[in-house]
């Protein structure tokens, strides 16, 4: 039942984004029983919570290129590409919506990027193991001095992002870790 109802919460996003989240939509996209999704998740926050919580567990492709450069690259790219992609962006924008417009779809989010963060930072760690970065390296802030141009761009300025702009985040990072400022 869980999943049916993930998996529709999903689908109404994708379709409809954050406004257009209803509970009634879920349950009939899902098969499930209103009174059952309200009595689990209460509402459409519930929902993307509950979502996004499932979602933070799930493993991220991590690149492994024999260099912090290529890696950062790499993830900066994928990030670019989890928001711009026809099916998954929508999804991965609705949830960035929500957060702007519930408190507790913003800690639920915040909850998965620092999952995401704690994942992606072990490009970092096998950096500092290569000696390209200072052992004291916050590995973790690195990937958020990575991907924030991009966030910046897509979400706040609105600006175009290409790949050439992604890898220009990436080797900011990756200089200001290898000067030790992160």
């Amino acid at each position: 039942m869980r999943e049916a109802v993930l998996r529709a919460t999903l689908g109404e996003l994708a379709e409809r984004g954050y406004q257009g989240l209803t509970v009634d939509g879920v349950a009939e996209r899902s098969g499930v029983h209103k009174t059952t999704v309200y009595r689990r998740w209460t509402n459409a926050d519930g929902l993307i919570s509950d979502a996004l919580e499932v979602s933070e567990r799930e493993p991220w492709p991590l690149p492994d290129t024999g260099s912090l450069q290529g890696d950062l690259r790499a993830i900066t790219r994928l990030v670019l590409t989890s928001f711009t992609d026809p099916e998954s962006g929508p999804v991965a924008s609705a949830f960035v919506a929500a957060a702007v417009q519930s408190g507790r779809a913003a800690e639920a989010l915040h909850r998965f990027f620092a999952a995401r963060h704690q994942q992606a930072a072990e490009v970092v760690r096998r950096a500092v193991e290569r000696g390209e970065l200072p052992a004291d390296t916050d590995a973790e802030e690195v990937i958020r001095i990575a991907v924030a141009p991009v966030y910046y761009r897509l979400f706040i300025t609105r600006e175009p992002m290409t790949e050439r702009d992604t890898a220009r985040a990436a080797d900011a990072a990756a200089l200001a870790a290898r000067e030790g400022l992160l």
